[in-house]
Parts: C-alpha cells; structure tokens; sequence
C-alpha cells in the first residue's frame, strides 16, 4: 500500500515546526535549545578546560568531549536511567558530526564538553541534539568556522519524506531512517543508515536534507543573533 498521506498532513518535503533559543542555562558557559515538533533538546557547554587525567591530554590541541542522553520521562514509555549503549553511540557521532568545524588548536591540553539532554522524543532526536549542541559551542564562543545543522530524512513504505516523527519510524510496512548533518556549504559530516533504499531514493532524501538543513541553519543564526541583541539593548 502507498504512503499516500503523512500522519500529521505534512508534505513530504516539510519539517515540523521548529523553535530555537540560546542561553538558556545561566551557569554553563554556551548553552541553546533547539525543539522540533515535540523533540525537545537542550544542550551545555563547559569548557575548554583543564582535562584530567593528564593522560587523556594531546599536547597539539583540545578535545570535544559530547554526553547524549534522554531523561527517563522524555518517551512513554519511561526510559531506564543511566548510561546505555544507543547513548555512547549517539554521542561518539555527535562529536564526529561536529568536529569538522571546530578549531581546538588553541587549547592544547583541554577539554570542551557538551551534555545533551532530550527532555522531550518524538523521533529525530540525535539531529536535534546536534542542532543545539552547535548552537551552544558558538553561544561558548569556542572557535568555529560553521554551525553544523541536522534533520532526519528516510523513506515510509513507498515515500521519501523529512523529518519522521515517531508514527513513521514505526509504520507497519516499514521505514527507513536516514539522519544527516551538514554545514552551511552541505558537505555532509554525518551520514547514517537504518534500513534499505535504493541510489536514486537515497539521493532524493539528502537533496530533502539539504534542503532542512538550510532552513535550519537560519533559525539556529537567528537565535544566536537575537540572543546577543538582547544582550546589547541590556
């Protein structure tokens, strides 16, 4: 059977309401949050600092250390607390999402890290999660030469779509969930696939990322520079 209608009436080429603010946990030193549709994430930056042990020091430059994880009242059904292993993973592809437009050549010996909390998951939560993470290390004012924004494209039974909410991933006849991230040039600096799709498909749902990732770059900008008007006018 075709896809012939989303669940929530969207197009298939249309993201989810978003919404996007920076400074809003006073003690870190950048922080942002960044929510779409009913994923909420919010994102803390602390650092660069001393890193201890000094063995896990590099002598020619910083390190980015990121912590993903979702509260236990984020879902429905209540998530166990602590530490599991799509948490280490989500945040090892943080860091690599967000790497390539960090420069931590000025820190040598230091570490810079972030804690992503999802308050709120209903699907593309590792995208959001990185939306806010780059959001708050350029709130941090650590050297940056982009922002990096990240939306979650895949196919639903027959139809390639963006922004899957939690109804899609979970379509009876299947779904295949492609989360992206990307500069502001699209040069893609996390590609991942669960799933099967075709070549063309797959050149469909990243030309749909390019696309959200562009809208998203604008809002993440914009909330930056309300946040420091805001500031001025103080």
């Amino acid at each position: 059977m075709s896809y012939a209608k989303r669940f929530d009436k969207r197009r298939l080429d249309e993201m989810r309401k978003i919404d996007a603010k920076v400074g809003v946990i006073k003690r870190a030193d950048g922080s942002a949050m960044f929510q779409i549709g009913d994923t909420i994430a919010i994102a803390a930056v602390y650092g660069p600092r001393a890193l201890h042990p000094k063995f896990l020091q590099n002598p020619e430059k910083g390190i980015l250390r990121c912590n993903y994880d979702m509260i236990s009242f984020s879902v429905p059904d209540r998530k166990r607390p602590g530490p599991a292993r799509r948490s280490t993973e989500i945040s090892l592809v943080t860091e690599k999402a967000l790497l390539p437009v960090l420069d931590l050549k000025q820190f040598p010996n230091a570490v810079v890290d972030v804690f992503i909390q999802i308050v709120q998951a209903n699907a593309g939560t590792r995208c959001a999660g990185i939306c806010a993470a780059s959001m708050a290390l350029a709130h941090a004012g650590v050297p940056m030469s982009d922002l990096i924004s990240a939306i979650s494209v895949g196919k639903v039974s027959d139809k390639i779509v963006i922004d899957l909410n939690k109804e899609e991933e979970d379509h009876e006849e299947g779904a295949t969930d492609i989360p992206v991230a990307m500069n502001s040039e699209g040069e893609i600096t996390l590609l991942q696939l669960d799933g099967n799709v075709s070549k063309s498909e797959l050149f469909q749902a990243l030309e749909f990322a390019k696309k959200g990732c562009s809208e998203i770059d604008v809002i993440q900008r914009k909330a930056l520079k309300d946040f420091y008007k805001g500031v001025k006018n103080e």
